[in-house]
Protein backbone atom coordinates (compact mmCIF):
# COMPACT_ATOMS: atom_id res chain seq x y z
CA UNK A 1 0.00 0.00 0.00
CA UNK A 2 1.79 3.09 -1.27
CA UNK A 3 0.36 6.48 -0.42
CA UNK A 4 1.63 9.99 -1.01
CA UNK A 5 3.06 11.40 2.24
CA UNK A 6 0.13 13.77 2.73
CA UNK A 7 -2.35 10.93 2.14
CA UNK A 8 -0.38 8.68 4.45
CA UNK A 9 -0.42 11.28 7.23
CA UNK A 10 -4.17 11.77 6.81
CA UNK A 11 -4.74 7.99 6.88
CA UNK A 12 -2.62 7.47 10.01
CA UNK A 13 -4.08 10.53 11.76
CA UNK A 14 -7.54 8.97 11.33
CA UNK A 15 -6.29 5.68 12.75
CA UNK A 16 -4.84 7.49 15.79
CA UNK A 17 -8.28 8.98 16.45
CA UNK A 18 -9.83 5.51 16.03
CA UNK A 19 -7.51 3.70 18.43
CA UNK A 20 -6.28 6.34 20.91
CA UNK A 21 -9.45 5.99 22.99
CA UNK A 22 -10.36 4.68 26.42
CA UNK A 23 -11.45 1.41 24.81
CA UNK A 24 -7.75 0.73 24.12
CA UNK A 25 -7.02 0.41 27.85
CA UNK A 26 -9.16 -2.70 28.34
CA UNK A 27 -6.98 -4.88 26.12
CA UNK A 28 -3.59 -3.34 26.86
CA UNK A 29 -1.01 -3.68 29.67
CA UNK A 30 -1.41 0.06 30.29
CA UNK A 31 -4.50 -0.89 32.32
CA UNK A 32 -2.19 -1.93 35.20
CA UNK A 33 -0.85 1.56 36.06
CA UNK A 34 -4.36 2.91 35.47
CA UNK A 35 -5.24 1.36 38.83
CA UNK A 36 -3.46 4.30 40.50
CA UNK A 37 -3.69 8.07 40.89
CA UNK A 38 -0.36 8.98 42.51
CA UNK A 39 2.65 9.64 40.26
CA UNK A 40 5.08 7.19 41.88
CA UNK A 41 2.53 4.37 42.01
CA UNK A 42 1.76 4.91 38.31
CA UNK A 43 5.38 4.98 37.17
CA UNK A 44 6.55 2.02 39.29
CA UNK A 45 3.66 -0.23 38.28
CA UNK A 46 4.00 1.00 34.70
CA UNK A 47 7.70 0.22 34.56
CA UNK A 48 7.20 -3.29 35.94
CA UNK A 49 4.32 -4.20 33.62
CA UNK A 50 6.20 -2.77 30.63
CA UNK A 51 9.17 -4.96 31.58
CA UNK A 52 7.11 -8.14 31.22
CA UNK A 53 5.11 -6.91 28.22
CA UNK A 54 6.00 -9.58 25.73
CA UNK A 55 4.08 -12.66 24.69
CA UNK A 56 0.37 -13.25 25.19
CA UNK A 57 -1.39 -10.03 26.23
CA UNK A 58 -3.82 -11.82 28.54
CA UNK A 59 -0.90 -13.51 30.31
CA UNK A 60 0.91 -10.15 30.61
CA UNK A 61 -2.11 -8.54 32.26
CA UNK A 62 -2.69 -11.53 34.56
CA UNK A 63 0.92 -11.39 35.75
CA UNK A 64 0.64 -7.62 36.06
CA UNK A 65 -2.24 -8.09 38.50
CA UNK A 66 -0.09 -10.58 40.36
CA UNK A 67 2.69 -7.97 40.63
CA UNK A 68 0.21 -5.52 42.16
CA UNK A 69 -0.83 -8.14 44.70
CA UNK A 70 2.81 -8.81 45.62
CA UNK A 71 3.24 -5.08 46.26
CA UNK A 72 0.06 -4.90 48.33
CA UNK A 73 -1.43 -2.54 45.73
CA UNK A 74 0.88 0.20 47.07
CA UNK A 75 3.89 0.12 44.70
CA UNK A 76 5.72 3.21 45.99
CA UNK A 77 5.39 2.30 49.64
CA UNK A 78 6.41 -1.28 48.89
CA UNK A 79 9.50 -0.21 46.91
CA UNK A 80 10.67 2.30 49.52
CA UNK A 81 10.59 -0.37 52.20
CA UNK A 82 11.93 -3.26 50.13
CA UNK A 83 15.20 -4.93 51.22
CA UNK A 84 16.99 -8.23 50.70
CA UNK A 85 15.01 -9.53 53.67
CA UNK A 86 11.79 -9.30 51.65
CA UNK A 87 12.84 -11.70 48.91
CA UNK A 88 10.13 -14.14 50.03
CA UNK A 89 7.54 -11.88 48.40
CA UNK A 90 8.82 -12.75 44.92
CA UNK A 91 8.78 -16.53 45.42
CA UNK A 92 7.22 -18.39 42.52
CA UNK A 93 6.79 -15.37 40.25
CA UNK A 94 7.58 -16.08 36.61
CA UNK A 95 6.66 -14.51 33.29
CA UNK A 96 8.37 -16.30 30.42
CA UNK A 97 12.11 -15.81 31.18
CA UNK A 98 11.54 -13.15 33.87
CA UNK A 99 11.67 -15.02 37.18
CA UNK A 100 11.58 -14.40 40.93
CA UNK A 101 15.32 -13.64 41.02
CA UNK A 102 14.86 -10.98 38.34
CA UNK A 103 11.86 -9.49 40.15
CA UNK A 104 13.78 -9.31 43.43
CA UNK A 105 16.60 -7.47 41.65
CA UNK A 106 14.14 -5.09 40.00
CA UNK A 107 12.55 -4.27 43.36
CA UNK A 108 15.98 -3.54 44.87
CA UNK A 109 17.04 -1.46 41.85
CA UNK A 110 13.86 0.61 41.96
CA UNK A 111 14.30 1.12 45.70
CA UNK A 112 17.83 2.41 45.04
CA UNK A 113 16.58 4.76 42.31
CA UNK A 114 13.90 6.31 44.54
CA UNK A 115 16.14 6.58 47.58
CA UNK A 116 19.32 7.84 45.89
CA UNK A 117 18.45 9.18 42.41
CA UNK A 118 15.18 11.11 42.93
CA UNK A 119 13.07 8.54 41.08
CA UNK A 120 12.59 7.21 37.56
CA UNK A 121 11.75 10.52 35.89
CA UNK A 122 14.92 12.19 37.17
CA UNK A 123 17.15 9.35 35.92
CA UNK A 124 15.66 9.39 32.42
CA UNK A 125 15.34 13.17 32.02
CA UNK A 126 18.93 14.09 32.85
CA UNK A 127 20.44 12.18 29.90
CA UNK A 128 18.28 13.18 26.92
CA UNK A 129 20.63 13.90 24.00
CA UNK A 130 20.23 14.84 20.32
CA UNK A 131 16.44 15.02 20.53
CA UNK A 132 16.30 11.31 21.40
CA UNK A 133 15.70 9.12 24.44
CA UNK A 134 18.13 6.43 23.34
CA UNK A 135 21.16 7.76 25.25
CA UNK A 136 18.92 8.30 28.28
CA UNK A 137 17.82 4.65 28.17
CA UNK A 138 21.46 3.54 27.92
CA UNK A 139 22.41 5.63 30.97
CA UNK A 140 19.31 4.47 32.84
CA UNK A 141 20.41 0.85 32.47
CA UNK A 142 23.76 1.70 34.08
CA UNK A 143 22.08 3.37 37.05
CA UNK A 144 19.53 0.58 37.36
CA UNK A 145 22.22 -2.09 37.65
CA UNK A 146 24.66 -0.18 39.86
CA UNK A 147 23.47 -2.38 42.73
CA UNK A 148 24.69 -5.95 43.16
CA UNK A 149 22.72 -8.13 40.74
CA UNK A 150 22.77 -11.43 38.81
CA UNK A 151 24.23 -11.02 35.32
CA UNK A 152 21.22 -12.79 33.84
CA UNK A 153 18.88 -9.99 34.94
CA UNK A 154 20.60 -7.42 32.70
CA UNK A 155 18.89 -8.89 29.63
CA UNK A 156 15.55 -7.57 30.89
CA UNK A 157 16.59 -3.93 30.37
CA UNK A 158 17.44 -3.17 26.75
CA UNK A 159 20.32 -0.97 25.60
CA UNK A 160 19.67 1.10 22.43
CA UNK A 161 23.39 1.82 22.06
CA UNK A 162 23.80 -1.92 21.43
CA UNK A 163 21.31 -1.63 18.54
CA UNK A 164 18.24 -2.71 20.50
CA UNK A 165 14.86 -1.21 19.58
CA UNK A 166 14.12 -1.17 23.35
CA UNK A 167 10.44 -1.70 22.64
CA UNK A 168 9.24 -2.08 26.21
CA UNK A 169 11.10 0.92 27.64
CA UNK A 170 9.99 3.11 24.74
CA UNK A 171 6.41 1.98 25.43
CA UNK A 172 6.80 2.85 29.12
CA UNK A 173 8.20 6.27 28.20
CA UNK A 174 5.24 6.90 25.90
CA UNK A 175 2.89 6.16 28.79
CA UNK A 176 4.70 8.51 31.19
CA UNK A 177 5.55 11.41 28.87
CA UNK A 178 2.98 11.64 26.10
CA UNK A 179 0.00 13.93 26.60
CA UNK A 180 -3.29 12.95 25.03
CA UNK A 181 -6.82 14.19 25.48
CA UNK A 182 -8.39 10.77 25.79
CA UNK A 183 -7.00 9.48 29.09
CA UNK A 184 -4.87 6.62 27.76
CA UNK A 185 -1.29 7.89 28.13
CA UNK A 186 -0.61 9.58 31.47
CA UNK A 187 1.64 12.54 30.57
CA UNK A 188 2.83 12.84 34.18
CA UNK A 189 6.51 13.42 33.34
CA UNK A 190 6.85 17.11 32.57
CA UNK A 191 10.65 17.28 32.23
CA UNK A 192 10.74 15.30 28.96
CA UNK A 193 9.19 16.45 25.69
CA UNK A 194 6.96 14.04 23.72
CA UNK A 195 8.93 15.18 20.66
CA UNK A 196 11.95 13.06 21.70
CA UNK A 197 10.03 9.81 22.18
CA UNK A 198 10.37 6.77 19.92
CA UNK A 199 7.68 4.33 18.84
CA UNK A 200 7.63 0.96 20.64
CA UNK A 201 8.70 -1.16 17.68
CA UNK A 202 7.03 -4.59 17.74
CA UNK A 203 5.94 -7.10 15.12
CA UNK A 204 2.65 -5.27 14.56
CA UNK A 205 3.91 -1.69 14.25
CA UNK A 206 7.00 -2.72 12.26
CA UNK A 207 5.02 -4.90 9.85
CA UNK A 208 2.50 -2.15 9.14
CA UNK A 209 5.26 0.47 8.78
CA UNK A 210 6.95 -1.70 6.12
CA UNK A 211 3.70 -2.20 4.21
CA UNK A 212 3.13 1.55 4.25
CA UNK A 213 6.67 2.21 2.99
CA UNK A 214 7.88 4.22 6.01
CA UNK A 215 10.25 1.47 7.15
CA UNK A 216 12.57 -0.43 4.84
CA UNK A 217 14.96 -2.17 7.24
CA UNK A 218 14.00 -5.83 7.73
CA UNK A 219 15.25 -6.30 11.31
CA UNK A 220 13.33 -4.83 14.25
CA UNK A 221 16.40 -3.24 15.82
CA UNK A 222 17.82 0.12 16.81
CA UNK A 223 18.60 1.10 13.22
CA UNK A 224 15.03 0.35 12.18
CA UNK A 225 13.78 2.45 15.09
CA UNK A 226 15.92 5.39 13.96
CA UNK A 227 14.49 5.08 10.43
CA UNK A 228 10.94 5.02 11.78
CA UNK A 229 11.69 7.96 14.10
CA UNK A 230 12.60 10.10 11.08
CA UNK A 231 9.40 9.22 9.21
CA UNK A 232 7.05 9.74 12.17
CA UNK A 233 8.69 13.02 13.20
CA UNK A 234 8.18 14.35 9.69
CA UNK A 235 4.45 13.73 10.10
CA UNK A 236 4.22 15.18 13.61
CA UNK A 237 7.38 16.72 15.11
CA UNK A 238 5.67 17.46 18.44
CA UNK A 239 3.96 14.11 19.06
CA UNK A 240 5.48 11.47 16.77
CA UNK A 241 4.63 8.44 18.92
CA UNK A 242 0.89 9.05 18.69
CA UNK A 243 1.27 6.98 15.52
CA UNK A 244 2.02 3.95 17.69
CA UNK A 245 -1.75 3.68 18.15
CA UNK A 246 -2.28 3.71 14.38
CA UNK A 247 0.50 1.26 13.49
CA UNK A 248 -0.27 -1.13 16.34
CA UNK A 249 -4.04 -0.93 15.83
CA UNK A 250 -3.76 -1.62 12.11
CA UNK A 251 -1.55 -4.63 12.77
CA UNK A 252 -3.09 -6.14 15.90
CA UNK A 253 -6.77 -5.42 15.34
CA UNK A 254 -7.16 -5.10 11.56
CA UNK A 255 -4.47 -7.60 10.49
CA UNK A 256 -3.40 -4.96 7.97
Amino acid sequence: MKLHRSELKEFLDQKVIQYNTLDFIGTDPIQIPHHFKDKEDIEISGFLIATIAWGNRKSIITNGERLLNIMGNSPFDFILNYTNDHKKHTKGFVHRTFNEEDLHTFFLALSNIYKHHDGLEAVFSKNVRNKSMQNAIHKFKKVFFEISHPLRTQKHVSDPLKNSAAKRINMFLRWMVRQDNTGVDFGIWKTISPAVLSCPLDVHSAGVARKLGILTRKQNDGKALHELDIALREMDPKDPVKYDFALFGLGAFEKF
